[in-house]
């Protein structure tokens, strides 16, 4: 069965910088620019979410394991990886499509 996907909207994303690497996120784990991680707001620590960029249709799942962004205006924040992986490196940010899978 395919697993049921609840859609959370679209809006900003941003990522993190390679400077950030190291740091100790809000769920207490270290945070490494290669993997494939988030920060979010509200969800869950451990919510896989995959975020799909409207310009590029490119998409990649990530884990939530940080809060934010808290700059107004985003939505999400991802890992260096994730962000390269839809395109997001060079603009810095683009938006985006949000789709929480059912774990």
């Amino acid at each position: 069965a395919e697993p049921a996907e609840a859609h959370l909207g679209n809006g900003m994303a941003s990522y993190y910088g390679n400077e950030l690497a190291g740091r100790r996120t809000a769920s207490g784990e270290r945070f490494d620019p290669g993997l494939l991680t988030a920060a979010h707001r509200t969800l869950p620590f451990g919510s896989m979410v995959r975020v799909t960029n409207t310009r590029t249709g490119k998409s990649v799942v990530v884990r939530i394991n940080d809060r934010g962004p808290f700059s107004r205006g985003r939505v999400i924040d991802v890992s260096r990886a994730a962000a390269s992986q839809i395109g997001l490196i060079g603009p810095g940010h683009g938006e985006v499509s949000l789709t929480l899978l059912d774990s």
